[in-house]
Order: structure tokens, then C-alpha cells, then sequence
């Protein structure tokens, strides 16, 4: 920092003081956290599409929905997947039809806008079943998945237990309402955007096969429900897994289709005249950050504030088998999920994140044990870890056309890696997994000293969980790879010492490490320098400094730039804790090496 070392301390101070009062102030009584997890306006439009195929619309839900997208459509009247993000084809139809359908008007830029891409058939798979849901396109004309792939063995060259756990869990329910084609017809004109209304052909008379598969992936479904309704926690699963239930003509007499719809209640975001459903809530994931930064700030593991959450968080480990165990199946359950309500998708980088919380607090040591064990035992073949399944690397999925709605595939990150091996590197037991991950994250490092980002944005993300791994493994920060990191990092970051990275980077190797400054991402790289040995470097103290000089009266940050991921490109997310998390992370590890 520019300031001098007792100015510097009293900076640092300060704004970890600040941040600490607000992070406690935003605690749950019972013990945990929760921030908005907030993605794009193809949320809401399909929310009112699934209310209509139910017969659930009311005027007040058209209005709050029509609301929430009209103050999110852009200036040159499209919408995007992010914050300042390009305007996105599949994301403005999706919109544009749902304000049509609340009696809205889009505008005429939205309507030339899909007009010069292609319009309706240049969209993709999801958005022309919801059009096709409404009567706006053909079923038949969409790429689709046959619904007895549900009955291929998981051992065989191709089961849907190929898939991410998140895309099996929507694939199953779309295929059955794929091939049943179901219409409940909406009293809009879309033939302006290329729509071919009323062209839905019946269906074929399912066979005996197909009526098996359809038996079978209904009991699949409806095995596989939350004690909340949902399915997996997550938006997508959700609602077609819901759709599937009434086209199969089950009504709210059906325990399951009530349960889903109902438990909705607690997904939706009422801004009173404004209505947004979240995709997915990350109370673990926000808890066990909020305990490491907390603990970070010089927070006593005894605080009644860290021992409610350690009780809450050591309540919600997973201790049943879920999709995880078709290919480990003796490996006994352990572990965390992301959500309030997710028992059989827990996945590794909660688990590390929470073990590493909860062994700050000194609490829950038998679920943290259970939780390595599981941890260790999810480890792939390669080496490294993905977040949800064990060798999940189908890459020729992508080749389906069915495919073309983001990431479908959970193969070894990382990120990932590197939060399991932080975990796990105190354990001398698994002293062979971790040698095994070392040389693999390692093997990852990028060719400019950076570290890919599956979950965060990106290179930034990816660098500032490696190197916090690197350290804990054992690694001198004299080490190549601290040092070619180090090195990466210093010539990303920006004047006035700040970093930030653009999504664009996903697809564009140039913006790597390039962007509009946010917070999260300068304390994701100011962690990788503490990690590294750089908390006295200037580099270091410069990062600290913007971070200090953004702080907000309050002692949080402002974020409007999506740095959280879910599929590169296709799904990114805002989480709004992220900008208070990691800056007190790590600004308490800077000040706390500084004074050591």
C-alpha cells in the first residue's frame, strides 16, 4: 500500500472491522447464510410459461413478471445471459414471449433484434420447447432425446448417467415431454419472430418400450424429489420435471406435482410490484464462506455467531447415497450439497469448503472425517476431482444437437481440485490422494502460469483457489508454479491495483485476466499472492488498497458484474454475498500474515 505500515494497519483494521460487523449482521437466527443468487431473464419468462401450461397465471403474477423483465431489458432492447454481456438471441425470444403473454409490450428493437439473427428457429433447444409448450413451434421439429434412454444400463457405452448430474436430472423429465408434445396453446402472435404456431403434430401411440420408459423415468422423477419440492435445488430439473407430471395428466391431487409447485414459494424473490425466481440458493456454500472469512478476520471459533453456524452446517451433511454411488458404489455417503433441501447430489467442493470451515471451528469432527473419506474417495482416474460424479467426461455429448444448452459434462476442474486438496492435505492419510491431485493440478497450470475457472470467473478464480492449494500441499513459494503464477497475476492486474476478468474469457483467450474491476475477483488474486508468499509485495498492497478504498460505508462492497459460473457462457451467475465474502477473506489473511 501506499500508506505507511501503522497508516497500513490501521487501514486493514478498519475495513476488516467494518466487514466483519456487516457479514454478522446478515446471518440467519439460525445460524446461516443466504445471498441472492441471481442469473438472467430466462428465469422469469419460463416461470410464467410453466404457470401457464398449469393454469396458474393470475393478472398479479403477469404484472410482477412483465415488471421484472421490462427493468431488466437493456437500452437497445435486448437481454443478455450477464451483467453488460452481449445481447443474447435464445434469452430476448424467451422474454419477448413472455411479456407478449402478460399483455406487455416488448418493443419494437427486441422485435428487429430477433428478426436479424434468424428469429425462432435460430434459438435453442430449450427455448423452442417452451415456445412449442405455448403452441408457438412444432414438437417434432426439435432435436430431441428418446425417452428410453432411461432404461440403457449405467455400465453400457450410453445412459443418461453419461450426463452431469445436472443435466440428467433435466434430461430425463424433458425426454418423456418431448415425446408426449403436450400444448396448452397461448393468444399470442409470434409469427413476427418466425414462430410456426398450431403446427404440432400428435404424438406417435407409444409402443410397449415406450411405455416402459415412460413408467421408469416417472419413478426415476419421483424418486429423486427434495423434501422442499424441488429437484436437485435447481431451476432447471424443477420445472420439467413439473411439466412432465401434468403432461402425464397429473393434477394437484398428486403429492409430488403439489409439493413442486408449492415449494416454489420459497424461490421467488417478491420485490413487491417486481417478481424474480432464483435458479438455485447456496445457504452451505454462503455459510461455510461466511465461517472461513469470519475465522479469517480474527472471529473466536467460540463466537455464538460461528457456533450456530458450525451446528447448522454440521446438521446438514448428506448421510444417504444419491446418483453418485452408480459409479462408487462402496463408497460409503458423506459430504455437503449446496442447498437448503439437495440429500443425493452432495458435491466436492462443498464438502472441502465446509470441512475446511468446520475444522476452523474445531466442531463436527465425525462429519468432516466422513466428508474427506468421501472427498478422497470421488477423486477420478486422472487425478483430479469433478464437482458431482467420478469420471463424468463425455465429451461426445456435445456433438448431440440435443446439446446445445450449455454444459452437460462434470469432468475434473481446477477449481475443484484445488478445494479438495486444501482439505484434504491435512490428513496424512490421504497422503496418496493428494500426491495424486498435486501432480494433476499442476499438469493444469496454463501456459501463461494461470489456472482455469469452471465455477468462478475465471482464469482469476481458477488462479486464487490453486495457489491457497499449492501452499497447503506443502509447496515453497519458490516453487515454478507459485512463481510463474505469481508472475501471470502481477501482469493482469490493473493500475490502480485491482483486478477483473471479462466472461467473454471463456470463449477468448485475450480477456483472460481482463475486465471491469470487481471485488471478489481482487480478493480472489490477492489470496493467491498470500498464498504465494506476496503479502509483503507491493502488488499485494496495492490489491488491498482498492479493496479498502471501495469498501462502502456499511462494510460491504458493490458488485453488479457476474462473477460466479454455472455453464461458461451459457449460465452465469451473480452471487451478491460473493463481494463481502472474499474481500474479508482476504484482506483478515493479509493482515494476519502481515503481522506474523
Amino acid at each position: 500500500m501506499t500508506l505507511a505500515p501503522d497508516r497500513t494497519a490501521t487501514t486493514l483494521d478498519r475495513a476488516v472491522e467494518r466487514a466483519t460487523e456487516r457479514l454478522l449482521e446478515l446471518q440467519h437466527p439460525e445460524g446461516w447464510w443466504v445471498g441472492e443468487l441471481e442469473s438472467n431473464a430466462t428465469m422469469i419468462a419460463q416461470h410464467l410459461f410453466w404457470h401457464h401450461f398449469l393454469g396458474l397465471r393470475t393478472p398479479e403474477l403477469d404484472h410482477k413478471i412483465a415488471n421484472e423483465l421490462l427493468a431488466r431489458q437493456r437500452d437497445d432492447g435486448t437481454w443478455a445471459i450477464w451483467f453488460e454481456g452481449p445481447p443474447d438471441l435464445s434469452t430476448t425470444i424467451e422474454a419477448y414471449t413472455a411479456l407478449k403473454l402478460a399483455g406487455a409490450d416488448p418493443g419494437a428493437r427486441a422485435r428487429e433484434y430477433i428478426r436479424d439473427e434468424g428469429g425462432a428457429s435460430r434459438a435453442r433447444v430449450f427455448t423452442k420447447c417452451f415456445l412449442a409448450l405455448l403452441g408457438h413451434w412444432p414438437w417434432q421439429w426439435i432435436a430431441r432425446m428418446p425417452p428410453e434412454v432411461i432404461l440403457l444400463p449405467p455400465d453400457g457405452p450410453f445412459s443418461v448417467y453419461n450426463f452431469s448430474c445436472w443435466a440428467r436430472q433435466t434430461v430425463v423429465p424433458l425426454s418423456v415431454v418431448q415425446a408426449l408434445r403436450p400444448v396448452r396453446p397461448a393468444a399470442i402472435d409470434l409469427r413476427e419472430i418466425g414462430a410456426r404456431s398450431g403446427q404440432t403434430k400428435p404424438p406417435p401411440r407409444p409402443g410397449p418400450i415406450r411405455r416402459v420408459a415412460f413408467a421408469t423415468a416417472e419413478r426415476w422423477v419421483r424418486d429423486r424429489q427434495e423434501a422442499d419440492g424441488s429437484w436437485g435445488g435447481i431451476q432447471p430439473p424443477w420445472v420439467w420435471s413439473i411439466i412432465m407430471l401434468a403432461a402425464l395428466g397429473y393434477g394437484f391431487e398428486d403429492e409430488t406435482l403439489r409439493a413442486a409447485v408449492e415449494g416454489w414459494t420459497g424461490f421467488t424473490i417478491d420485490d413487491g410490484d417486481r417478481l424474480r425466481p432464483e435458479a438455485c440458493q447456496s445457504p452451505v456454500w454462503d455459510t461455510a464462506l461466511a465461517v472461513l472469512a469470519l475465522l479469517d478476520a480474527g472471529v473466536p471459533s467460540a463466537h455464538p455467531a460461528l457456533r450456530r453456524a458450525g451446528d447448522w452446517l454440521v446438521g446438514e451433511e448428506v448421510t444417504v447415497s444419491g446418483d453418485w454411488a452408480i459409479r462408487k458404489p462402496d463408497l460409503p455417503p458423506g459430504g455437503w450439497a449446496f442447498e437448503f433441501e439437495n440429500d443425493l447430489y452432495p458435491d466436492v467442493d462443498d464438502t472441502a469448503v465446509v470441512a475446511l470451515a468446520l475444522r476452523g471451528l474445531g466442531r463436527g469432527a465425525g462429519a468432516v472425517d466422513r466428508g474427506l473419506a468421501w472427498t478422497a474417495g470421488m477423486q477420478s482416474r486422472s487425478g483430479g476431482w469433478g464437482a458431482f460424479d467420478v469420471d463424468n467426461e463425455a465429451h461426445w455429448l456435445y456433438k448431440l444437437p440435443f446439446c446445445d444448452f450449455g454444459k452437460v459434462t462434470d469432468e475434473p476442474t481446477a477449481d475443484v481440485s484445488a478445494h479438495a486438496l486444501e482439505a484434504l492435505a491435512a490428513e496424512p492419510r490421504y497422503a496418496t490422494e493428494v500426491g495424486r491431485g498435486l501432480d494433476w493440478l499442476i499438469g493444469e497450470q496454463e501456459k501463461d502460469g494461470s489456472w482455469f475457472g469452471r465455477w468462478g470467473v475465471n482464469h482469476i478464480y481458477g488462479t486464487g483457489a490453486a495457489l491457497p492449494a499449492l501452499a497447503a500441499c506443502g509447496l515453497t513459494s519458490d516453487h515454478p508454479a507459485m512463481r510463474r503464477a505469481v508472475t501471470w497475476l502481477k501482469t493482469v492486474q490493473q493500475p490502480d491495483g485491482s483486478f477483473g476478468e471479462n466472461i467473454r474469457s471463456y470463449a477468448d483467450p485475450s480477456w483472460r485476466g481482463r475486465g471491469h474491476p470487481t471485488p471478489s475477483q481482487t480478493a480472489w488474486a490477492l489470496l493467491g499472492y498470500v498464498a504465494a508468499g506476496e503479502a509483503g509485495s507491493d502488488p499485494a498492497n496495492r490489491a488491498a488498497d482498492w479493496l479498502c478504498s471501495e469498501q462502502l460505508s456499511n462494510g460491504d462492497w458493490q458488485e453488479d458484474h457476474y462473477t460466479g459460473t454455472g455453464f461458461p457462457l451459457d449460465f452465469m451467475i451473480r452471487y451478491h454475498l460473493y463481494r463481502l465474502h472474499f474481500p474479508l477473506m482476504a484482506l483478515g489473511r493479509l493482515r494476519e500474515r502481515l503481522a506474523a
